[in-house]
């Protein structure tokens, strides 16, 4: 038995107040979401494991969705403070579920959301072309408000570029803090 479209919209908004609801500084918070496409190496989800850690040091709670497995819904996008955005490099372009949900942004916006202006962390990774970058770093602007700079890692994934995905998650927490978001 399948659940009607407004008991899953229900069911979702439950799980994820559950889920990323946190307390920074005495405050109320949304929490983060890590929203990336991870697949056959797993690379681009050892950056969002990576970042998540350091959201989690930073003090605050955090969601990852791979959307590779499932779909990022308007309500829980709304819900978070802020965001971080990965993809893996394919064919020097975003991975198509990821572009599916810069779509959905767009649309979002269209009906008058308030989908604009959420602080952002970006990484990415790839076997050796890592041309993604310009594409997926343009599609960002138009929506989030980059925090430092993307992070790039190419197969296998670094210490390096791990420790860099750490130090951002920390830095996406302090700058969701300066600014609310409008919900």
């Amino acid at each position: 038995m399948s659940l009607s479209p407004f008991k899953k919209a229900l069911e979702w908004k439950i799980l994820g107040s559950a889920i990323i609801t946190g307390n920074i500084g005495g405050e109320e918070m949304g929490g983060m979401l890590i929203i990336y496409h991870s697949q056959q190496f797993g690379n681009t989800k050892a950056l969002a494991e990576a970042l998540a850690e350091g959201v989690r040091q930073a003090g605050a709670e955090v969601e990852l969705i791979n959307t590779n497995e499932h779909r990022v819904t308007l309500d829980k996008f709304l819900a978070a403070d802020a965001v971080g955005l990965g993809t893996p490099d394919y064919f020097s372009y975003l991975a198509g579920t990821i572009k599916t949900f810069f779509d959905d942004l767009y649309l979002w916006d269209q009906e008058g959301r308030p989908v604009k202006g959420k602080p952002a962390a970006l990484f990415f990774s790839h076997g050796g072309g890592g041309k993604v970058r310009q594409p997926f770093e343009s599609l960002a602007r138009r929506f989030f408000q980059q925090v430092g700079e993307t992070v790039e890692a190419q197969r296998p994934v670094s210490e390096e570029a791990r420790k860099k995905c750490l130090a951002i998650g920390k830095e996406l927490v302090r700058e969701s803090e300066k600014k609310p978001v409008k919900k």
